[in-house]
């Protein structure tokens, strides 16, 4: 048995045939600890669905059922103890291989500067730095935020080495990879007349007042893209404010200062209490893709490469 580690993927090699995904044994011992595919997809910060297909890849790879789904909750078959024991092997033997390595190239004493705009800022990277900095606890971090163009400004300076972003652009010099999607759904308050419906249709945009992010943002960006794609032009929608942060947004909706458009992955709380109220637009889906960006043609340090690594695992296409 080979195990082969890099900077972007860990793969076991079994038999020189069959190969499993370590982020897919990471997900099954998960869900074998806690004995639920909820809990499991939480503690491996991917969706409930996402769990589901790691588990069956590895059943088909395997031809073994894993669990069995019982009222008590996903209990370990047979074949699935055999596994678990050698998969939390397969694990240890890879971090400590992975410490090694780093401590080798340098990770585990350096510093490594990061930019991220709003949403990625405030709701990702939050979720990524913990699982990196238990790989490489000597590693020392610093967040930058703005909306995209600084973080694109702030990379062209050379003031960051990587950086997250909620729209990819145009601009020369600068190399954009795809993450995972969110959708960004038109939200009222509590107290609105739409907050019982579930979708309105594109007509209806045009008697409300607004509250929209700044000139600048991944998410305004995307919006007013889609808007323009359904033939409404976001400058004939009456704006009553634009503010700079996500969190500003919710806060003026929740006031009832208009209505906005807002990631959905940036509001689960306050829907869940509530306070917010997402609709969907009938004849128009909006949603974007987070991007690593990087400058072309240079060469990502170890640590930056690791933390692209690590949000590959996270947010890249298979997670979302």
């Amino acid at each position: 048995m080979i195990i082969l580690i890099n900077q972007m993927m860990s793969i076991v090699i079994i038999d020189k045939e069959e190969t499993v995904n370590l982020k897919q044994l990471e997900v099954f011992l998960a869900v074998a600890e806690s004995a639920s595919f909820s809990r499991g997809a939480e503690a491996t910060y991917i969706t409930q669905s996402t769990v589901s297909q790691h588990i069956s890849a590895l059943e088909i790879e395997f031809g073994v059922k894993l669990f069995d789904r019982t009222g008590k909750g996903a209990l370990l078959t047979d074949g699935g103890k055999i596994l678990r024991q050698h998969a939390q092997q397969l694990i240890a033997d890879s971090r400590h291989l992975a410490t090694a390595m780093n401590q080798f190239k340098g990770i585990e004493h350096t510093s490594l500067i990061v930019g991220g705009s709003t949403i990625p800022g405030d709701y990702m990277l939050p979720e990524v730095f913990p699982l990196l900095l238990s790989r490489f606890p000597s590693l020392t971090l610093t967040v930058l935020q703005g909306d995209s163009r600084d973080i694109l400004g702030k990379l062209g300076r050379e003031e960051i080495e990587i950086g997250v972003v909620g729209s990819s652009f145009a601009d020369e010099g600068f190399l954009f990879t795809p993450l995972g999607s969110d959708e960004i759904k038109l939200v009222v308050d509590r107290r609105h007349r739409w907050k019982r419906r579930t979708e309105i249709n594109l007509e209806e945009l045009q008697e409300e007042t607004y509250v929209l992010r700044e000139a600048g943002s991944g998410t305004g960006k995307t919006v007013k893209e889609a808007l323009s794609w359904a033939g409404i032009d976001l400058a004939a929608l009456k704006v009553n404010a634009y503010l700079g942060s996500n969190e500003a947004i919710k806060h003026a909706v929740a006031a009832g200062l208009g209505v906005s458009f807002i990631s959905e992955i940036s509001m689960k709380k306050e829907l869940a209490r509530g306070e917010l109220a997402a609709l969907g637009i009938k004849g128009l889906n909006i949603s974007r893709h987070f991007y690593l960006v990087q400058r072309a043609g240079r060469e990502l340090s170890p640590a930056a490469g690791a933390f692209a690594g690590i949000m590959a695992e996270m947010y890249g296409q298979a997670a979302v």
